[in-house]
């Protein structure tokens, strides 16, 4: 809906979560009431000269703060109207600056309120006063984010440097109850301007313009040293930007406003393990399919028949049909969708390309027959009573018999897709699942949590397989345990039904089932053994798990045939190529 403020460039929820503060570029802040089918407007807050770009509620929810330029306005919730106006001071390094622009607030519960701005300052107010109590001068650039821990002990600001600092309440003396803000750890993990923080109980978040997420663990809140206590750069988003049609030998990469569809291209040409063979047909590039409006692409899908497309951006649906003709490609779009498919978190085609099934945001499932250019609505599974469940993951069976979803917390569900049922409920875990499939011939169910355990569920047994029960008992290696990125990927080899394929953004991984698994004294990641050893030795060191390294950064990765594999990289040095330049400082000698 529209704010009918002009540009909005701040938003806040109340700490009930039942209202919204919007802050407008002509100075006005909009509160709207939030219920569970819309959002209403309920008024105006007295307007201000400038646009309003940084919000805080106290978290009695009795006032609120505004970062505007030059300026910070106290407001009382419950009347609308300023009570205090904040001059920030325009000096920065010693030098009157011409605008000093406020890009974060944060209001304690003890009326303090913390500002982040342009002229590099961390600045303590007393809203009950309006007077400024305290000022720290962190930096030569714009502060341009804050994040407060929910017990208000700490604090954590982020800047266009790159660099992150960390503030404390500490007691001034041993014995005292006096206590005061101490400025405690800066870290450098970025290159770029630091746009957004977070403070989680044991870590502090921050992302920005280098596109890296960091987390970083509070030491003294880590007890042991396992992989909650490791530094983490997150680079990759975790879900499938890119899916593939095997029978046609397409892939669909997803953008943030247009889809492009690709032939891979072929060789005739044979050689040596580890050659680079020439192409007898480059790629080709089929097709650039631009969305209308400013809306982002959610989630998007090929049929493995390759005549199908459908995407979703959030509030809109899409569908097309798409016919081949020699050289040329036509594209129908399937018009007259259902009101209930307005929006979708993931998007998925049965291997025979009849059916497509949807995950809704509000936790409902749709399955839909797709007949010659239209559809039919066949079935939707509500979400489990008492929940509101988002799934964002889906993977259903070769034999389309069995659809398994994972929501956003640990739970993974089972349907039955012929009796229209829910079949079984995977057992709990207390990690997210990155990634699921189903097994062939087997129908067992391949699991891939965030904390690296992968369990092995069979759907008509309603139990976990021998081989996952092995896994649990004996554990995983503990350089696989160690690994900081996720398993976004599970595929299987349909003449190898031993073999689980698998992969993060550094390694494909094979595990032979029909193997020994590695402890902790052997290689995990082993070489080739030299040529001239006994095949008694090999088999000695052979365990079940095959990992390659060689790719760079790996976005996709799937099995087209027998013998053939696709991967898509995406060479981080790319990205940094596109970023803007970061601020230069000066270093010592230069």
């Amino acid at each position: 809906m529209d704010a009918f403020g002009g540009p909005i460039w701040s938003m806040a929820a109340s700490p009930s979560g039942s209202q919204l503060l919007v802050g407008c570029e002509d100075g006005s802040v909009k509160l709207f009431q939030i219920t569970p089918d819309k959002i209403q407007f309920e008024r105006n807050f007295d307007r201000q000269k400038s646009r309003i770009l940084s919000l805080s509620w106290r978290p009695s929810g009795t006032h609120i703060a505004a970062g505007s330029i030059d300026y910070i306005s106290v407001f009382d919730v419950k009347s609308g109207s300023a009570i205090h106006k904040m001059l920030v001071d325009r000096q920065y390094m010693g030098v009157s600056k011409r605008k000093c622009i406020i890009w974060g607030v944060a209001f304690l519960s003890d009326g303090t309120v913390i500002s982040v701005d342009s002229a590099g300052k961390v600045q303590f107010w007393d809203s009950a006063t309006g007077t400024l109590v305290k000022n720290h001068l962190i930096a030569n650039a714009d502060v341009q984010s804050i994040a407060v821990s929910d017990q208000e002990d700490s604090f954590v600001v982020g800047t266009a440097e790159g660099t992150v600092f960390h503030f404390q309440l500490v007691s001034v003396t041993s014995n005292s109850s006096e206590k005061q803000w101490v400025r405690t750890k800066p870290f450098q993990h970025h290159t770029h301007d630091v746009r957004a923080v977070a403070h989680s109980p044991t870590a502090l978040i921050s992302g920005g313009t280098d596109t890296h997420l960091v987390i970083r663990p509070l030491m003294e809140k880590v007890e042991v040293k396992n992989y909650d206590a490791a530094l983490r750069k997150i680079t990759f988003p975790h879900r499938r930007l890119i899916s593939c049609s095997k029978k046609k030998q397409l892939l669909l990469f997803q953008f943030a406003h247009h889809l492009e569809l690709w032939q891979l291209g072929s060789t005739v040409a044979t050689g040596k393990n580890g050659d680079t063979l020439p192409l007898s047909k480059d790629a080709d590039h089929l097709l650039h399919l631009k969305t209308k409006g400013p809306e982002n692409i959610i989630c998007s899908c090929i049929s493995p028949c390759g005549s199908w497309i459908a995407y979703s951006t959030a509030s809109r649906f899409f569908l097309y049909r798409l016919s081949y003709e020699r050289d040329n490609i036509s594209l129908q779009r399937v018009s007259k969708m259902p009101a209930f498919l307005r929006s979708a978190l993931q998007i998925l085609f049965s291997e025979d390309s009849a059916k497509l099934f949807v995950a809704s945001n509000q936790g409902s499932l749709h399955i839909i027959r797709l007949l010659e250019g239209s559809f039919k609505h066949l079935h939707t599974f509500q979400p489990q009573s008492g929940t509101v469940e988002s799934m964002c993951l889906l993977a259903v069976s070769p034999d389309g018999n069995w659809l398994a979803a994972s929501g956003t917390s640990a739970g993974v569900h089972v349907y039955n897709v012929k009796n229209l049922k829910l079949h079984c409920t995977v057992p709990a875990y207390n990690f997210p699942v990155t990634a699921l499939a189903i097994a062939p011939s087997t129908n067992n169910l391949v699991i891939a949590h965030s904390d690296q355990q992968v369990f092995e569920y069979s759907i008509p047994d309603k139990q976990y397989t021998e081989w996952s029960r092995t896994i649990q008992k004996q554990g995983f290696h503990h350089l696989w345990l160690q690994r900081d990125t996720p398993i976004t990927h599970i595929s299987f080899h349909l003449k190898r039904p031993m073999h689980i394929l698998l992969h993060d953004a550094y390694m494909f991984c094979i595990i032979d089932k029909s193997l020994p698994l590695p402890n902790d004294k052997t290689l995990l990641y082993n070489p080739l053994p030299p040529k001239n050893e006994s095949d008694v030795i090999r088999r000695r060191t052979a365990h079940a798990f095959k990992i390659s390294k060689i790719y760079k950064p790996l976005l996709f990765m799937d099995l087209l045939d027998e013998r053939t594999l696709v991967a898509v990289e995406r060479p981080l040095d790319d990205i940094i190529a596109q970023l803007p330049p970061p601020i230069k400082k000066k270093k010592f000698g230069t």
